[in-house]
């Protein structure tokens, strides 16, 4: 017997979470410290030496911000925090105010995700900015107090500053993780919720046929000898019995088993709210009682497809005298649906279509029956 097709979340789950975030971080990171640093060598470089020196900076800082949102910064920050080191102490050494910025941007890539010591690391990491600022007094004996503001107080005042964004969005993305790990730990308990009530079903179906083929098979035993008759009949009370619980057991695997269209609505709605997935129904109109089942079947058949397929955050459910539609969001490139394909034949077979589509992340399954409708209309 093949088992049913049980809504779970598989393996790309965590990764498209991730992926996500990566995007996250990428737009609200790379764009505006790229925009920043265009500007600055726009306004402040006067030399050929400072664009030089500002370029080199901020392409360290830029390439520690993406290997940052992907995770795996660390071979990147600690060779692209000595460069930008050097680059401001260049900087410093030559009037270049701007070229701060790149080891500004990297040292708070860097101190963040520390597991300790990281308010330590945080006035080392000033005092490093002051010290190489301060380096533009060796060079100048004019202005000494001003020189000092300028290249040592205002930079450390900065990274103190942009450090603490990093801070306040460290703690932003993980709360955001934190979200994702809980909806995927949702997902995961609906998953366990359909199982139970799949195993549930089956018992029912299966547990009072066996119970009551043993008392039919103790009672043909005990007739056997008495009444030869009577055990036959018991026997093919038996056959039939199971005959017809093999039936109603391949119905349960394909999901063709007689379904409650309303109580397929609340378990839908049960299970996409346990995902974290906000769940809109419209009722039209109430079912024809003649394709009640047939939509129920639908229902349950998306249900199950974008629990394992979508990253989905709202799914609305229209229902109609005549027909159901559910749109979902967070729907990918669809792969083969067999069972939406099944139950195109089904369908098709009681005057019914089916219709999918996708576009822009958005993933239409409607069931509708034309016939019955120019009826009723």
């Amino acid at each position: 017997m093949e088992v049913p097709k049980i809504a779970r979340r598989s393996s790309w789950t965590g990764g498209a979470a991730q992926e996500r975030l990566r995007r996250l971080n990428l737009i609200t990171t790379v764009p505006p410290l790229a925009i920043v640093g265009v500007l600055l060598l726009l306004l402040t470089a006067r030399t050929w030496w400072h664009v030089v020196i500002q370029v080199i900076g901020l392409v360290a800082a830029l390439a520690t911000a993406e290997r940052w949102t992907a995770g795996d910064y660390l071979r990147v920050a600690r060779p692209s925090f000595a460069v930008t080191a050097v680059v401001w102490l260049a900087g410093a050494l030559t009037d270049d105010t701007a070229a701060f910025l790149g080891l500004s941007a990297v040292g708070s890539f860097l101190i963040p995700p520390l597991p300790r010591r990281r308010l330590a690391a945080l006035a080392g990491f000033i005092a490093l900015v002051a010290v190489l600022g301060g380096a533009n007094v060796l060079v100048h004996d004019d202005r000494v107090g001003p020189r000092l503001i300028q290249y040592a107080v205002v930079p450390a005042v900065a990274v103190l500053i942009s450090t603490g964004f990093m801070f306040a969005t460290q703690r932003l993305f993980d709360l955001v993780a934190e979200l994702e790990q809980s909806r995927e730990r949702e997902a995961d308990l609906a998953v366990a919720r359909e199982r139970v009530r799949f195993a549930s079903d089956l018992h029912d179906i299966q547990g009072h046929t066996l119970h009551v083929v043993k008392l039919k098979v103790a009672l043909a035993e005990k007739l056997l000898d008495a009444d030869p008759a009577r055990a036959r009949e018991e026997l093919r009370e038996v056959h039939t019995l199971v005959g017809d619980t093999i039936v109603q057991t391949r119905e349960l695997a394909y999901a063709q088993r007689r379904l409650n269209l309303t109580a397929e609505l609340e378990n839908a709605k049960n299970l996409f709210e346990a995902a974290g997935i906000h769940v809109r129904l419209e009722r039209k109109a109430e079912p024809d009682a003649r394709v009640g089942e047939l939509l129920g079947q639908v229902l349950r058949e998306t249900t199950t497809n974008i629990l394992r397929h979508a990253e989905a955050r709202h799914v609305r459910i229209t229902l109609g005298r005549t027909g159901i539609a559910i749109v979902n969001d967070g729907a990918a490139e669809p792969g083969p649906l067999g069972g939406l394909s099944t139950l195109r034949q089904r369908l098709a077979e009681h005057g019914g279509e089916l219709e999918v589509s996708h576009e822009d992340g958005r993933f239409l399954t409607a069931a509708a029956f034309p016939e019955l409708e120019g009826a009723v209309r």
